[in-house]
C-alpha cells in the first residue's frame, strides 16, 4: 500500500494539532510535577535533590510510602476505570496500528507525574511522551486518517512529548524516528519536525526556556578520544546488562492484589535509602548534572553507580509508571565518571565532567538502540555545537556496535516478547506495512 500523507492535507493538520496539543499537555504535566515535588520537597523549580538533602529522615521515609500508596491505588483504579490492557507506545505503534487505550494511558502519565514528583527513581518524559501519542491517536480518529498515518503520528506525538519536555525539538523528532518508528527516511523528517517544532514552541512559551543541564565547555584532546575508543565497547556491554535487567523487571512486576501491596514495601525501601543517599530520589536530573559538572567525589560516584540503576529497576519492578531516558542518562553519566577515574591516573589533564557526559550520550544510545538521536539530545539538553562531537560520536558508535552484536532489545522493546521483537526487526524493511497481522 502506497503511502500518501504528502498529498493529504488532514494529516497536516493532524500535525499541528498534535504538537500543539502536546505542548500544553507537556506544559499541565510539568506544573503537576512542580507542585507535587514543592509541597513534599519544597526547594526551587525541578531541583528535588536540595529539598530531600535538607529533609528530615520521616519525611523521606513517609514521602516514599506515599508514593507507594498512591502507585497501588492508582494501578488499581486504572484496571477498574479502563476495560482496554495497558499498551506501550512501541508495541502499539508495530502491532496495534498506533491505537492506545485513551483513558487509561493519559490517567497513568499523570499518576507517573505525580509519583515521580514523591520522589520515585524514574523519569518524567514517559508522561509528555504518552500524552503526545494519545493526542496523535486521537487526532487520527477525528480526521479519520489510514493505519500508516496514524502510526507515523503517534510517533511523531511522542517524539514531541520528548521534545517539549526537554526543549529539543530535533532531537525530539529524530527519537521518534530513530526509536519509536524505527526508520530514518526522508518523506518521515518533516512530520516529525513539524510535530515536535510544534510542542517546542508552546511548551517553551509556558515554560521558558532553561538548559537541562549547565555545563562548562569542555575541550577535546586526544587523551578523551582513546578513552572514548577504549571505555565505549565497555558502556556498550553495561547497556546490554541494563536492558537485560529493564525486561526482567518488567516481566516481574506484580499482579492482581499484589499491585497494591508491593509498591507500598518497595518504595519505602527506597526512601530508607535515600536518607543517606538523596541523590537516589527523582529522575536523576540533579545526580546527572553534578556528574556532568564532575562535582561528584569519587567515592559518592562509585556508591551512586550501583546504587541509582538499582533504584530505578525497583521503581519499574514494583509496577510504578515513569519514563527511563533520565534515569538511563543518570546512569551513563555515573558510568562513564567511574571509568575515567584510573583513566586520569593513567593519562591526566581530562575533565572529571567530559567521561560523564561522553558515558551518559553512549550508554543512552546503545540502550535505545538510537545513536543520532541520542547524540543530538545530549548536544541540545547541554548547548554543545562542535566541542566534543568527535569523541562523542565515535564512543557511541562503539557502545552501539557492541550492543547491538550481543543484544538486539532495547529499553523500550522490554514489553516485547523475542517474537514481537524479532517480527518488528522484520518489519522495517517495510516500515509502511507495519507488522503482518497487526490490527
Amino acid at each position: 500500500m502506497s503511502f500518501t500523507w504528502h498529498r493529504t492535507a488532514g494529516f497536516w493538520l493532524a500535525l499541528l494539532l498534535t504538537g500543539v496539543g502536546t505542548g500544553f499537555a507537556t506544559a499541565a504535566l510539568t506544573e503537576i510535577l512542580k507542585l507535587t515535588q514543592h509541597a513534599l520537597w519544597g526547594g526551587p523549580g525541578l531541583d528535588l535533590l536540595q529539598g530531600a538533602a535538607r529533609a528530615p529522615h520521616w519525611m523521606h521515609m513517609a514521602a516514599l510510602t506515599g508514593a507507594g500508596v498512591v502507585t497501588g491505588l492508582g494501578q488499581l483504579l486504572l484496571t477498574r476505570l479502563s476495560s482496554g490492557n495497558s499498551i506501550d507506545i512501541s508495541a502499539a505503534i508495530w502491532f496495534h496500528a498506533g491505537r492506545l487505550p485513551k483513558l487509561r494511558t493519559l490517567a497513568s502519565a499523570t499518576l507517573s507525574v505525580i509519583i515521580v514528583g514523591m520522589g520515585t527513581a524514574l523519569g518524567r518524559e514517559g508522561a509528555p511522551k504518552q500524552a503526545g501519542a494519545v493526542l496523535g491517536n486521537q487526532a487520527a480518529d477525528w480526521l479519520r486518517l489510514t493505519d500508516q498515518e496514524r502510526r507515523l503520528l503517534v510517533a511523531c506525538g511522542a517524539g514531541a512529548g520528548m521534545a517539549a519536555a526537554y526543549s529539543v525539538p530535533l532531537g525530539g523528532a529524530l527519537f521518534a524516528l530513530e526509536v519509536l518508528r524505527g526508520v530514518l527516511a526522508l518523506r518521515y523528517v518533516l512530520p516529525a519536525v513539524v510535530t515536535s517544532l510544534a510542542a517546542t514552541v508552546i511548551s517553551r512559551a509556558l515554560m521558558g526556556t532553561p538548559p537541562t543541564y549547565v555545563i562548562p565547555a569542555y575541550p577535546d584532546s586526544t587523551s578523551i578520544l582513546a578513552w572514548a575508543l577504549l571505555a565505549g565497547p565497555l558502556v556498550g556491554l553495561a547497556s546490554v546488562l541494563f536492558v537485560r535487567l529493564v525486561a526482567r523487571a518488567d516481566r516481574h512486576k506484580p499482579r492482581g492484589w499484589l499491585r497494591v501491596v508491593v509498591p507500598v514495601g518497595t518504595l519505602a525501601i527506597l526512601g530508607a535509602v535515600s536518607i543517606p543517599f538523596p541523590q537516589l530520589l527523582g529522575n536523576g536530573r540533579d545526580v546527572a548534572e553534578l556528574a556532568l559538572t564532575g562535582d561528584l567525589a569519587a567515592p559518592l560516584l562509585l556508591a551512586l553507580l550501583g546504587l541509582r540503576p538499582a533504584a530505578t529497576l525497583l521503581c519499574l519492578g514494583s509496577g510504578a509508571p515513569g519514563g527511563l531516558f533520565t534515569p538511563t542518562l543518570a546512569t551513563g553519566a555515573l558510568l562513564g565518571g567511574v571509568l575515567g577515574l584510573p583513566w586520569m591516573l593513567v593519562w591526566p589533564g581530562v575533565p572529571p565532567g567530559m567521561f560523564a557526559l561522553l558515558g551518559a550520550t553512549a550508554l543512552v544510545a546503545a540502550t535505545t538502540q538510537g545513536p543520532i538521536s541520542a547524540t543530538v539530545l545530549m548536544m541540545e539538553m547541554t548547548g554543545y555545537a562542535r566541542a566534543a562531537v568527535l569523541p562523542m560520536l565515535v564512543m557511541v558508535a562503539a557502545a552501539t556496535l557492541m550492543a547491538r552484536s550481543v543484544e538486539f532489545r532495547s529499553i523500550y522493546d522490554a514489553r516485547l516478547t523475542d517474537a514481537e521483537v524479532a517480527a518488528r526487526q522484520r518489519a522495517r524493511a517495510h516500515p509502511e506495512e507495519g507488522v503482518a497481522g497487526a490490527s
